[in-house]
């Protein structure tokens, strides 16, 4: 069997080399990509409150699994780009469908915040967070047991990414020396030092950013392959943590902490 994150590497090739078969078919054939499984249950909703999260006429939040869209703006900040598009772009999904989705909930069920994690399907049987993903509306993640859908929905981003779509069309990828600010990132880097120690398995990109695989996830990777990974160009994504304000950042640590959920998360730049 090949390692978790061999596994990601090949399936983005595979992924890279269908991008333009994908993007062709995508629209009227959605839910061959992640197919709905039978016996769903159905949920009416109530609204949609962003690109990735609905409220449903039972009162349950629903954090839609693998998908992470831009920000909308609180407390005075502004949109992220494509953020407004999100919303809408769901909203019209949801619409189309009648107002009812089906749920399939993740084996985590819940999220910190209490909301339910599931992934979200339509009427017709597509999956919405693939059809969001595939027209550049959002990102792809993967966090842990919650990741069944994963190769379908990275087929999905790819081919967005493939053909500029949406968040797609001029690159969001950072360099891990350009980041600034906590939150969602998806950065490159080139790899400066791998260590394993009790924490896990920390990769250090250029004294900017350090990526940690925590000891409890360490099973689903390929702890060997991370190891080889010193002086290669790699691109991760997940949310950025400023250990400076966690305290005790000792001197020469870099600022800025990513953790990894999934082999997925982490790639060999493009």
């Amino acid at each position: 069997m090949k390692s978790p994150l061999g596994c990601s590497l090949l399936l983005k090739k595979a992924s890279l080399a269908g991008a333009f078969f994908v993007s062709a078919i995508w629209l009227p054939g959605a839910q061959a990509f992640c197919p709905a499984p039978k016996n769903l249950a159905s949920a009416a909703v109530q609204r949609v409150v962003d690109g990735d999260t609905l409220r449903l006429s039972d009162g349950r939040s629903v954090r839609m699994i693998g998908l992470n869209t831009p920000e909308l703006g609180k407390q005075g900040r502004t949109d992220e780009p494509f953020a407004v598009a999100a919303r809408k772009r769901l909203e019209a999904l949801v619409a189309a469908s009648d107002g009812r989705v089906g749920l399939l909930p993740g084996k985590d069920s819940k999220d910190n915040y209490g909301r339910t994690l599931a992934h979200v399907y339509g009427a017709d049987g597509a999956n919405l967070e693939a059809q969001m993903l595939a027209e550049g509306l959002g990102f792809q993640v993967a966090v842990a047991p919650n990741v069944d859908l994963v190769a379908c929905q990275q087929a999905a981003e790819q081919s967005a990414r493939q053909a500029g779509l949406g968040i797609w069309r001029r690159s969001p990828v950072l360099q891990a020396s350009q980041i600034s600010i906590s939150g969602f990132t998806v950065l490159s880097g080139v790899v400066s030092k791998v260590q394993r120690n009790g924490g896990g398995v920390w990769i250090e990109l250029q004294d900017s950013v350090v990526l940690r695989v925590a000891p409890n996830l360490l099973k689903h990777f390929d702890v060997s392959a991370l190891e080889q990974l010193q002086g290669r160009q790699v691109e991760a994504r997940g949310w950025v943590v400023d250990r400076t304000r966690r305290g005790g950042l000792k001197n020469g640590q870099a600022r800025w902490l990513l953790p990894l959920t999934d082999p997925v998360m982490l790639q060999m730049a493009p």
